[in-house]
């Protein structure tokens, strides 16, 4: 049989001399998009309806087909239609309940896509009719509640949630989709709850769920009240979030390639995903990542403060199968184009224990998995999966629990973060990476971002918020005065080198972005460290190291000082956010001003054209010993400093 008769129903090739046969099921669906009640002459219609297998391919395309005006003579057998698959989801005939969901599936996605340019309520009014939407709607999420909860086959209430993912995301802004005005009235938030609380369920639906919860949370959630926002933001059962935070886990979960110690393909994710990251033969990762768990991970970090008491859960590092099952879709199509979750994985109750593995949890897997996604930002996909990564260690950054739980020196992890290859770097061989708190790998991270983003293409929003988490998390050291055991060489020099790439590429740059804006917040950063260092860095040599980096890289500072002086003194757009980076350099160039003439003096007198750094380092020491800092003045060291505190 032709794919074309596969599409048009037919049963058998045709002749001249012969009328094509057509499935029974597809000649019902043409009396349905007839004038005339379908009913009328067979009073059994409907019942034999649902009981014929579905050709949802032929109803989706018979709905795009027709015209506006022949869909709206056909209006009132569409909602007897819909009248009637509601009404059947009620029944114990699984086959039909079957049916009638698939059927449903098949009426959202083909009127939404006719009427893609309407508006939502002609879409009501052609599904259901407006008078009786309501009542519609209310047995509709009645009826799903009642298959989510009760003692039906698993794949009846996979059915059901398919059915609501295809209802969500039916249109491209979920907000624009006013049929969800009924699911709000309807909620059921505690059904989804129900599934993800049990064991077996939650193998299975798992996925599902979690995605079903972060889009619904998401709908006009600045506009009006969502109930889902609110339910979800007081949850304090602490088994059903330790769930949420165990799928995010096993989603993010992979096996290092480096510890494997051998070349070609990662090992898979999950089979959640299936295979998401893939070595290829010059070892740059390719990443496919999927939005949907990590909008719900979001969501989750976001909306409910007690789920990040279970980030620093405690996971044994499992192994994933290298070969990942792909199970049968449930309907022809995946309403959010992402692969489901295996069963294989999610259907065990508990991880592996064995005393051998290394302990993990969500917050070191993330960084893990955000090291990937991180490297790879050229597409818009990788873009957005990167930026979602940046926003919830944002989230993170801010809770203070969280934090606290980051800098517990008593609570020391090793964290294997991935590294881009890059020409001018060795790559680094991280097998025996040193136990430490949790934070020293977000800065890590971090760094790794600095470094290795600074391209044409330049990605500003990504940076505003790497710089935004780095200084969250050394207020939270002030604050606490946390005198962190961590390499801040690296960070400052990393910082530098991403003002003078600003500088070098100052044209190209401030036509589409506020340079400014990302500039004053670095300057701020090491604005924080000179006036504050002493209550968070860890020795006085690290000031030394401070200042050596500032005097050594003077000319960025300088060249920095005099563009922003130019740009700030002219006529522009750029006019004051220039001249608030010109003010916040106050600090920088009083350091640079007050050093380098003794370090020059120095290099006259004994004839040394290049000093070394413990030369540098001495001086400046013996500087600071004779002349304290304070003479610089207080005034110059926190004029700038309000703006970041």
């Amino acid at each position: 049989m032709s794919q074309v008769e596969k599409k048009a129903g037919l049963l058998r090739r045709t002749s001249s001399s012969k009328k094509p046969l057509k499935e029974k099921v597809v000649l019902m669906y043409d009396e349905i998009f007839a004038k005339e009640d379908p009913a009328k002459n067979n009073p059994r219609f409907w019942d034999e309806l649902f009981l014929m297998k579905v050709n949802l391919e032929y109803l989706e395309t018979k709905l795009e087909c027709l015209d506006g005006d022949e869909l709206m003579k056909t209006k009132d057998n569409v909602n007897s239609l819909f009248h009637h698959c509601v009404q059947t989801l009620a029944e114990e005939h699984q086959i039909k309940v079957v049916n009638a969901l698939q059927t449903l599936c098949a009426l959202f996605r083909g009127v939404h896509q006719k009427n893609k340019s309407a508006s939502g309520f002609d879409i009501i009014n052609m599904l259901m009719g407006f008078d009786k939407a309501e009542h519609r709607m209310k047995d509709l999420m009645e009826s799903l509640d009642s298959l989510l909860c009760g003692e039906g086959s698993e794949s009846l209430k996979a059915l059901c949630l398919k059915l609501l993912l295809c209802l969500v995301t039916v249109t491209d802004n979920i907000s624009q989709n006013t049929i969800l005005e009924y699911v709000m009235i309807n909620s059921i938030f505690e059904a989804v709850l129900q599934i993800l609380s049990d064991v077996s369920s939650r193998g299975r639906h798992g996925y599902d769920a979690v995605v079903l919860l972060a889009l619904l949370v998401n709908y006009r959630k600045y506009e009006s009240v969502n109930p889902y926002i609110v339910k979800l933001s007081i949850l304090d059962d602490e088994p059903t979030l330790d769930v949420s935070a165990d799928l995010s886990y096993r989603f993010l979960q992979y096996k290092d390639k480096e510890e494997e110690n051998q070349g070609g393909f990662f090992s898979t994710l999950t089979s959640m995903v299936g295979s998401m990251f893939i070595a290829d033969a010059e070892e740059k990762l390719s990443v496919q990542t999927n939005e949907a768990i990590l909008l719900a991970l979001y969501e989750a970090v976001h909306l409910n403060r007690n789920f990040i008491t279970v980030l620093a859960q405690s996971h044994p590092e499992i192994d994933i199968p290298t070969t990942p099952t792909t199970p049968v879709p449930t309907t022809p199509t995946t309403p959010l184009g992402t692969t489901p979750p295996s069963t294989d994985v999610m259907n065990s109750s508990e991880l592996p224990l064995d005393p051998n593995l290394q302990t993990s949890n969500l917050l070191i897997t993330f960084l893990k998995y955000s090291s990937i996604v991180m490297q790879d930002t050229k597409d818009e996909h990788r873009l957005n999966s990167a930026r979602l990564c940046l926003i919830i260690l944002t989230c993170i950054a801010e809770d203070q629990y969280a934090d606290a739980f980051l800098h517990d020196d008593n609570m020391n992890f090793r964290v294997n973060l991935h590294r881009m290859p890059m020409r001018h770097r060795k790559k680094a061989a991280e097998k025996n990476v040193p136990s430490r708190p949790l934070v020293c790998a977000v800065l890590d991270l971090m760094v790794e971002f600095v470094v290795t983003h600074m391209m044409k293409d330049f990605p500003m929003d990504l940076y505003m918020r790497c710089v935004q988490v780095i200084h969250k998390l050394i207020c939270y050291q002030k604050k606490c005065r946390i005198r962190l055991h961590y390499t801040w060489r690296e960070l400052w020099s990393a910082l530098i080198n991403l003002l003078k790439f600003l500088l070098s590429n100052e044209t190209v740059l401030l036509a589409k972005h506020n340079i400014f804006h990302l500039a004053l917040l670095v300057v701020n950063l090491f604005n924080m460290f000179i006036t504050y260092g002493d209550t968070f860095l860890p020795t006085s040599n690290s000031y030394d190291e401070l200042y050596y980096e500032i005097v050594r890289m003077h000319q960025v500072f300088d060249n920095l000082y005099c563009m922003v002086l130019r740009v700030s003194t002219n006529a522009g757009q750029w006019k004051e956010p220039a001249s608030k980076v010109t003010h916040s350099l106050v600090n920088v160039r009083a350091i640079i001003n007050h050093f380098n003439p003794k370090i020059e003096s120095y290099a006259a007198v004994n004839h040394i054209s290049q000093l070394s750094e413990d030369q540098v380092r001495s001086i400046s020491l013996n500087v600071r010993k004779n002349v304290s800092l304070n003479t610089l003045s207080q005034d110059i060291l926190l004029k700038e400093f309000s703006t970041i505190s």
